[in-house]
């Protein structure tokens, strides 16, 4: 397994899985994706509420922490949206595999990162 492009220093702590504290981060690193964020949180809020049950909340938290980790390493973002880039345009097998494998490598690296704060 490759080590993820990370580069230098975070732009910011990663933040802890709270929607406060990860609407700051979004809003410091991302901000075109802030809407995104607010309207995530109300339909994860809207579901929790018909279903009785948090796991929306949860699964909320979760996808946004991951992209704020990425987020944060401006290099880890760019080689991700590269590498997406080069799997949707991949015309063998090999260099599909190989950008796959790689962004498994980057998101497992912000999984990690989200599940420490």
């Amino acid at each position: 397994m490759s080590e993820p492009v990370v580069g230098g220093t975070p732009l910011i702590p990663m933040p802890a899985l709270t929607p406060a504290a990860l609407r700051v981060a979004v809003a410091q690193i991302a901000p075109a994706h802030l809407p995104a964020f607010v309207e995530h949180l109300d339909r994860a809020a809207e579901q929790s509420a018909q279903q009785s049950t948090i796991a929306p909340l949860r699964a909320f938290l979760q996808w946004w922490g991951e992209f704020v980790a990425v987020q944060r390493h401006p290099a880890r973002a760019a080689r991700l949206r590269e590498l997406e880039a080069v799997a949707a345009e991949a015309d063998d097998r090999e260099a599909l595999d190989a950008a796959v494998a790689e962004i498994h490598d980057i998101l497992a690296a912000a999984r990690r990162e989200a599940a420490a704060s």
